[in-house]
């Protein structure tokens, strides 16, 4: 499922999880066999557990959030949802944006919505999972490698064809890692070294934030594999995987 949509649309967590319902119901009809793999928590929850039914968003309030700083929003949402407040990266634009919207609009925090989750498919299916969870060092070398490979292979010019559209800024492609840092080189405030450290800086956090998720928030049954996935511990993890199935 990628390459699926253009940039333009954005697409959220639920959105993504219609479609992927619609795929997995596809390949079981063909007796294949989905495999999901992450990557970002909330899309794998929000397919498994299903979605909180949060109502539309004032949009009036929304424009008014969206139009604050994040320190802003942070200060505001503090007295209304202090859970969500102390919890989030207070650098974390969009979600501190959403918990304030949400709030204000529905007078329930997201926490109190979320504890009324539907639509999941994990009570519905037979499934069987792995969190990997290999050394830090292995995974942010395997990172910086990462983006490097993506500036050898075309995201310079990507990303030069996606800032000539002139697309909304806060549209989730463009806050794509890659896409602020590589357009600095373009308009010639950073060199291509500049851009590639901090390229890999932003990956590396972003690794973090998603190693810290599954490092925790995955059922406690669903066994743990530590290992980098490389020769024959390829063999040993779907050995487990296959064994806690």
């Amino acid at each position: 499922m990628y390459g699926l949509l253009d940039g333009a649309k954005a697409c959220s967590a639920a959105d993504w999880a219609e479609l992927a319902k619609t795929e997995i119901a596809r390949l079981h009809s063909e007796d294949r066999l989905p495999v999901l793999v992450g990557g970002t928590g909330l899309y794998l929850r929000t397919l498994l557990d299903g979605i909180a039914p949060i109502p539309e968003i004032d949009p009036q309030i929304r424009a008014e959030v969206r139009a604050a700083s994040v320190a802003e929003n942070l200060a505001a949402l503090t007295p209304l949802d202090p859970v969500a407040a102390t919890t989030l990266n207070p650098g974390d634009t969009t979600r501190i944006a959403r918990a304030l919207e949400v709030v204000r609009s529905t007078n329930k925090t997201l926490g109190e919505w979320h504890e009324e989750r539907e639509g999941g498919i994990g009570d519905a299916i037979d499934l069987t999972a792995l969190v990997l969870t290999p050394s830090r060092p292995w995974l942010y070398e395997r990172c910086d490698r990462r983006f490097q490979q993506m500036i050898d292979h075309g995201a310079v010019e990507e990303v030069e064809t996606l800032l000539a559209r002139g697309l909304n800024p806060n549209l989730p492609v463009m806050r794509a890692i890659g896409v602020a840092e590589i357009a600095k080189y373009l308009m010639g405030e950073w060199t291509l070294e500049e851009t590639v450290a901090a390229g890999t800086i932003a990956t590396r956090r972003y690794a973090k934030r998603q190693y810290t998720w599954f490092a925790h928030q995955p059922p406690p049954e669903w066994p743990r594999f530590h290992d980098p996935l490389e020769g024959e511990a390829i063999d040993r993890a779907l050995a487990m995987l296959f064994s806690a199935g």
